[in-house]
């Protein structure tokens, strides 16, 4: 995948006295006092704006933030919070400029300063990737740089229209990371090439399982979906979250890895309860044994040791999903075990997905994931094989 970096163009000594313009996903959650209570978004966009400023340009930054309706700003639609923490983390002082879209206040920018554009989303025709609104950013600045993975998946007027007319676009380190790190696992894969795919319910990753059915040695299937492929081979999972209608669908992709040699394993046995609660009874049962009244709320310890010996071998991983409901703890052993093997693994292991990222959290094991994405939605799509539209407009600028 070709596209200009900004390191490059740092490399180049681009930037000095330039105005830069950086898309950044600011987007992080807050109290109902408006205190940031995660900034991990924040402290992974700084690389890219300390970069920039420090090579001499003039740097202005933007973001959304939550769900603003356009035209109609409000104090809870503000980035003030954020320029405060960014000013903290850079050490120099961000100033928030209101009413950025004429340019006011951006004339006497000088190199090395910071500022930070209210948020992105206030403007209309933002989320319809208007090109009159995108020629007005596109305007302010000699450089276009997209650090915003998380909204690569989406063509909007801050990501792909100001793209289009910026004299130079480029991606920054943050995007160009996740671009590298996601070729590397699927693109040119070390095999066996591994896939964990889990979550409630099929149909929200059906096409991300039909996608790497093509693709990967092994599919391993947790949470819900994996009920319904159990389902699929005849196998009684009692009360379980299930989806009757794609069982059919999970048949077809059994038989689509079959066709290819490639497997996706069932489960051996089982961590059932009667309930679903906190407080719950655990107790492990062969798959044989579930009985109509069951709830499966995680893989048994058979069957996760023989998955932990399928990661090991691996060359690389792709995990998405926890395989139980990890956050109770009596049915959280299978996500553990897994989690351990992925961090013990010699493997290049990516993963992404919110519920994924907890579980490398409270299992501790940020530091022995090749690669963490903060995608979301992007991370999911680029499983898919979808085309990123951000993206895409960075290569195509990149070809002329």
């Amino acid at each position: 995948m070709n596209f200009i970096r900004l390191q490059d163009l740092i490399a180049q000594n681009a930037l000095q006295a330039k105005r830069v313009f950086i898309r950044a996903d600011l987007n992080v959650p807050q109290d109902a006092a408006g205190n940031i209570t995660e900034d991990t978004r924040i402290r992974a966009s700084v690389p890219a704006i300390r970069a920039a400023a420090a090579a001499g340009a003039m740097v202005m930054v933007t973001s959304h933030l939550g769900r603003p309706t356009e035209g109609e700003f409000k104090p809870a639609d503000s980035l003030a919070p954020v320029a405060a923490r960014l000013a903290e983390l850079l050490g120099q002082p961000v100033e928030l400029k209101q009413n950025w879209l004429d340019g006011a206040g951006l004339e006497q920018l000088q190199p090395g300063q910071v500022v930070l554009l209210e948020n992105v989303r206030v403007n209309p025709g933002e989320k319809k990737n208007s090109d009159a609104l995108a020629q007005k950013m596109a305007a302010l600045c000699d450089i276009y740089v997209n650090d915003a993975f998380g909204t690569a998946h989406r063509a909007e007027a801050s990501t792909h229209g100001i793209a289009k007319f910026a004299p130079i676009a480029c991606a920054g380190p943050l995007l160009a990371a996740e671009l590298d790190a996601l070729g590397k696992a699927l693109g040119a894969p070390a095999r066996p090439l591994l896939a964990i795919v889990a979550g409630s319910k099929v149909s929200s990753k059906l096409s991300i399982l039909k996608a790497l059915a093509d693709k990967v040695d092994n599919l391993i299937v947790g949470g819900g979906i994996a009920n319904t492929f159990m389902k699929a081979v005849g196998l009684n999972i009692g009360k379980s979250l299930v989806e009757n209608d794609l069982v059919e669908e999970a048949r077809a992709i059994i038989a689509m890895m079959a066709a290819r040699g490639a497997q996706v394993p069932i489960p051996l046995d089982v961590v059932c309860a009667k309930e679903f609660a906190p407080n719950a009874v655990a107790t492990v049962k062969d798959v044989a044994d579930v009985a109509d009244d069951d709830m499966i709320l995680d893989i048994g310890p058979k069957t996760a040791q023989l998955l932990a010996a399928q990661i090991g071998a691996a060359g690389t991983i792709v995990w998405n999903g926890p395989v139980g409901v990890f956050e109770f703890d009596q049915f959280g052993e299978g996500t553990k075990t897994l989690a351990l093997a992925i961090a013990h693994s010699k493997a290049f292991s990516i993963a992404g997905g919110g519920d994924t990222l907890a579980a490398i959290a409270k299992y501790q094991i940020t530091e022995q994931i090749g690669y963490i994405s903060t995608g979301g939605g992007a991370f999911l799509e680029f499983l898919e094989g979808k085309t990123l539209p951000a993206v895409e407009i960075l290569t195509q600028r990149a070809a002329k």
